[in-house]
């Protein structure tokens, strides 16, 4: 079975659907709300889990009802719980706002997630050090992340390091120490300071990084898939064309279930292409965590929209 742990962010969802954003001043009516489980870390552990991994999730939830019921959702996944303290704040919680183009706009209000200190991860490295690969998010403090690495260095465990959201902060030279480092053409022109705006510059951008140590940079291209890049290679792997309803959570859902198909033993490439499957289904429902599919619905999914093409 794939061992995962996953080091970052629980949230609330609350997602409003909108037909457009009012301007400043105005008041309107939207037509849908949903309340759902959500934040980076949390969500690409869930992924991982139902796919049937092993998932340990190191995070803190608030000190409220939302940190209960975040905790028996883990609980009900499958997910190991013991990496989960309860702070002394709030939980975190993401207003996201949909429009009918499927596009969103997401706020964050971190609470007990700024709780996840370096000193927590010292009580939890028996989590980390028997892991197939640690997964990494940027809704956490960086020096928590750093402290992380450190600790994968030490045990020789892989690190895939997410970053998301953007920080034109962060160390590159933690950025040359991780297994796997995978923004999308916007954090990639953050970090490097360099034009995304096509595949060629996009391909540029991530050879500065590979020229400082990065070893599988993966840039997802959303509905254009991923770009893989090492030092002597570059691949495109396609994505799936469908009808999208809502890409919240999606980049989640393919870092959750690359790591999984990864850490279950596959090559990069074809891992890379099952992320891309199960990305493009869980962006034809709507929600976040709640349009995750198991293994089992996943297949069902694939070979229904199989029949429709």
């Amino acid at each position: 079975m794939a061992k995962v742990t996953v080091i970052g962010s629980n949230m609330i969802d609350l997602t409003t659907y909108v037909n457009r954003i009012p301007v400043e001043g105005e008041t309107i009516e939207a037509p849908e709300f949903e309340m759902g489980f959500g934040g980076k870390g949390a969500n690409q552990a869930i992924a991982a889990a139902r796919l049937g991994s092993e998932v340990n999730f190191i995070t803190t939830v608030g000190n409220d009802s939302f940190g209960n019921e975040q905790i028996d959702n883990y609980k009900k996944n499958g997910i190991r719980t013991d990496g989960i303290s309860i702070g002394h704040q709030s939980s975190g919680v993401a207003p996201i706002f949909v429009d009918p183009t499927s596009d969103n706009r997401i706020l964050i209000i971190k609470g007990a997630n700024k709780e996840l200190t370096p000193e927590v991860l010292d009580d939890k490295q028996y989590l980390i050090k028997d892991a197939g690969l640690l997964v990494l998010q940027q809704e956490i403090a960086l020096e928590t992340n750093y402290h992380a690495i450190d600790l994968a260095q030490q045990y020789g465990v892989p690190v895939l390091l997410n970053p998301a959201p953007a920080n034109d902060h962060l160390n590159i030279d933690y950025v040359s120490k991780v297994a796997f480092f995978t923004p999308n053409e916007t954090e990639l022109a953050t970090l490097t300071g360099m034009p995304t705006s096509n595949v060629e510059e996009i391909k540029s951008a991530a050879h500065y990084l590979i020229d400082r140590g990065v070893g599988n940079l993966i840039i997802t291209l959303g509905s254009k898939g991923a770009l893989w890049v090492t030092k002597d290679h570059d691949e495109i792997v396609p994505g799936m064309k469908v009808k999208a309803i809502d890409t919240t959570g999606a980049g989640d859902s393919f870092i959750g279930s690359f790591a999984h198909y990864y850490a279950a033993g596959e090559e990069i490439p074809l891992a890379l292409r099952h992320a891309n499957q199960y990305a493009a289904m869980t962006v034809t429902k709507k929600g976040t965590q709640k349009s995750y599919p198991n293994a089992e619905k996943l297949n069902t999914m694939l070979s229904d929209y199989a029949e429709k093409i």
